[in-house]
């Protein structure tokens, strides 16, 4: 069995980060370890006020007891982290890898066209960070333009618009693109995967519906399906099915996060 960290906030209530990782990650049959530098009593998506529990001085006490005790990990999954917890976040990459460990990067950090509440102008340049060197990175289109300097566009992406913004975010270092929030028609909605040589998309019928966590959801389908040994492509094809699913079995009023639970068995039955 693979041994995947993910490195991403606790908000507590929500259905997001690491309440959305941990369990979709292990319904992979992927052993997931958690490391939250920080603890949310909720997710800033719609909540007027929220605590927020500080963890970085944690981190390189949590990193110097896995290196006395040889805790290795085959893959490394990380979300939503703030700027302090970058330099801690790559020297576990280097200190506690094994041989070949993957580097899966969400750059939770932005979405229809602005950063999320709390992060500076300059952010995106430090998740850069981690995106250099990074194996797959997988960010929406507003994540993605702010990454490469653009100036983000909420529509009129064409397909050369779409390749041109993946090449950009190959020369930060990123090995491998899989970029969301792709259309090319109104009835549809997806993804462009890339591996610097060429580019597929994945698309599904454009449901309704908009949610907090989906990009959580699809991301750590993602992680965990890869980590099963599926490709890239059709990781993130997976990873899109349980997200409609999830959208699909989630209650009208339920507005913050999608009920990705009922999604679990479609998940492990497409896995087999």
């Amino acid at each position: 069995m693979k041994r995947l960290l993910t490195i991403q906030d606790i908000s507590c209530v929500g259905q997001c980060s690491t309440t959305v990782a941990l369990p979709l990650v292990s319904a992979c049959g992927v052993e997931c370890a958690v490391l939250p530098p920080a603890i949310l009593s909720n997710h800033t998506g719609g909540y007027k006020t929220w605590s927020f529990a500080d963890l970085t001085d944690e981190l390189g006490k949590v990193e110097a007891k896995w290196v006395e005790q040889g805790i290795r990990f085959d893959a490394f999954y990380t979300g939503y982290v703030c700027e302090g917890h970058i330099d801690p976040i790559l020297s576990i990459f280097k200190s506690c890898a094994e041989p070949g460990a993957v580097r899966i990067v969400d750059p939770a950090m932005a979405d229809n066209g602005v950063l999320y509440k709390g992060f500076a102008p300059d952010f995106p340049s430090k998740m850069a960070r981690l995106v250099n060197g990074a194996d797959y990175i997988l960010p929406n289109l507003t994540e993605a333009a702010l990454l490469v300097g653009d100036e983000p566009r909420l529509s009129g992406y064409g397909e050369k618009d779409i390749e041109s913004l993946v090449a950009k975010l190959h020369a930060l270092g990123a090995k491998n693109v899989v970029l969301t929030g792709v259309s090319f028609r109104e009835d549809e909605l997806g993804s462009a995967i890339s591996d610097g040589a060429s580019v597929r998309y994945d698309f599904n019928p454009r449901l309704a519906r908009t949610s907090h966590g989906t990009g959580d959801v699809y991301a750590s389908v993602f992680a965990g399906a890869l980590m099963r040994g599926l490709s890239a492509f059709d990781a993130a094809a997976l990873a899109a099915d349980v997200v409609c699913e999830a959208i699909k079995a989630t209650e009208d009023g339920h507005w913050y996060g999608v009920s990705f639970e009922r999604a679990i068995p479609f998940l492990v039955n497409a896995l087999g």
